[in-house]
């Protein structure tokens, strides 16, 4: 009998069919298609604020002291892992009130190493100005993603500092071709609750002291509750819950860098669309299943003490 007989016969054995099968598995494993199937996927423009109060090193990552601009970076890495593969992500920066795209949307699977790569070159050195309107700004966020497709949603990390600042409770209305709700997404507020320090930082991104009260325009009057301090900065999150409102976004504050990814995973902000998936890893567990069924027993058998 040949060899390949006396193999064929002891894999058809019935003790030995789960390996047989395992091998078949194992087989398809290796040459199965990515199969289309229908997932709901995710597109958007994420804007990170650059101006000099992100510099604010009021977080932690790792136990470490943090600006958060890093904060803000660490949650869209976060989010870049969770994303399914056919969403897409693309990079963005604010300064003054225009937003300047970086990177369009991308898939996140096919490009993940590229995007990893560009979001770690995102800093205050991009700043082309160091004023901060963030009312005009969240305007233009949603303009570039509108530009970019229907589909894109926003999302703009910043601490909602506004330079030169508004009167209290002040909320500048949107720009007539904006309607609100229209492009959806979210605001993701990055900050303490104490004012701090706001580094006073050059183009290249050396820092020479802390901006004073002298340097920057301050917030007197009536309508000013207690004294004005823009030269420290905290989250103003009711600022940008109010904007939030008035455009159609969702308010979210950034307490740990999951936060955004949680946000950005909203149901209601998916697209389904057809996507090619790799489901290999299918028959690869049944196989391996399957030899576990088989060698497990004989294993536990094996080390059973005999009797006497």
């Amino acid at each position: 009998m040949s060899a390949w007989r006396r193999l064929a016969r002891g894999l058809g054995s019935r003790q030995n069919l789960p390996i047989a099968a395992a091998a078949a598995l194992l087989a398809a494993a290796v040459w199965l298609p990515p199969l289309t199937l229908q997932r709901a996927t995710f597109q958007y423009l994420v804007t990170f604020d650059v101006t000099q109060s992100m510099e604010v090193e009021d977080q932690q990552l790792a136990g470490v002291p943090a600006t958060r601009l890093a904060f803000a970076r660490a949650a869209a890495r976060e989010a870049l892992r969770r994303l399914p593969c056919g969403s897409r992500i693309g990079w963005a920066v604010f300064a003054d009130y225009r937003v300047m795209p970086l990177m369009l949307p991308v898939e996140v699977c096919a490009h993940y190493d590229a995007l990893l790569a560009s979001l770690e070159q995102v800093d205050g050195r991009m700043r082309w100005a160091n004023a901060s309107n963030i009312g005009k700004g969240t305007t233009w966020v949603l303009r570039a993603a509108r530009a970019i497709g229907p589909d894109t949603r926003v999302v703009f990390f910043t601490d909602g500092q506004e330079a030169p600042p508004l009167r209290h409770r002040e909320v500048q209305p949107p720009m007539q071709d904006i309607t609100p709700g229209e492009t959806g997404g979210w605001l993701i507020g990055v900050g303490g609750d104490v004012p701090a320090r706001i580094p006073r930082v050059d183009r290249d991104g050396r820092r020479l002291g802390w901006w004073a009260a002298d340097d920057v325009v301050q917030r007197f009057g009536p309508d000013t509750p207690g004294s004005a301090h823009e030269h420290l900065s905290e989250l103003r999150e009711e600022h940008l819950q109010a904007l939030g409102k008035l455009l159609g976004l969702g308010y979210r504050r950034l307490s740990a860098p999951q936060a955004a990814a949680d946000a950005m995973l909203d149901p209601a902000l998916a697209r389904p669309q057809p996507v090619a998936t790799d489901l290999r890893w299918l028959p690869a567990l049944l196989a391996l299943l399957l030899l576990a069924a088989r060698f497990v027993p004989d294993a536990v058998a094996a080390r059973r003490p005999r009797s006497a």
